[in-house]
């Protein structure tokens, strides 16, 4: 077999400074030269929209990144937890499921049945799986599928 070059090409139209790439430098000239005389529309013919501007460069305030300073401590945790994952995001929006189904009890003993509001949260699962679909790790999205597949059984049982 012939092994075949591969040819990258960038094709970003700013440099990571910001500056317009040399290749592009036909549109910065194009929208700063003024037309010497430009022919009058006829009559009839609706106003011309003006041409698009090209996008500015980002500005250096929007790529800066924030100052590093000590990491955000949360009142009641221990500061040892570590970083929150996909699995505790995964985790606290399941949780009220459980709660409007009635599985768990709130003060006072009593339950708090609401299958409208649970229908609610499982809608916010999926559409966290739509998301993040294809973004995931194996694990991480087998296990939101059987989080979703756990809770829509017992959603379905809950409503009859």
């Amino acid at each position: 077999m012939s092994e075949k070059e591969i040819k990258v090409t960038d094709k970003r139209m700013f440099t990571p400074e910001g500056e317009l790439r040399e290749e592009y430098r036909f549109l910065n000239e194009k929208s700063t030269a003024t037309p010497a005389a430009p022919p009058e529309p006829p009559a009839a013919s609706p106003p011309e929209r003006p041409a698009p501007r090209p996008p500015e460069p980002p500005s250096q305030e929007l790529r800066e990144e924030p100052p590093a300073g000590p990491p955000l401590e949360i009142p009641g945790t221990s500061p040892g937890l570590g970083a929150p994952t996909f699995y505790d995001l995964a985790a606290i929006l399941a949780e009220p499921v459980a709660l409007y189904m009635g599985d768990l009890e709130v003060e006072g003993g009593e339950a708090a049945e609401n299958l409208e509001m649970a229908r609610l949260h499982l809608d916010l699962l999926d559409v966290l799986r739509q998301k993040t679909l294809g973004n995931l790790t194996a694990q991480e999205s087998a296990f939101l599928e059987d989080l979703l597949y756990r809770l829509r059984v017992r959603y379905v049982q809950k409503r009859g």
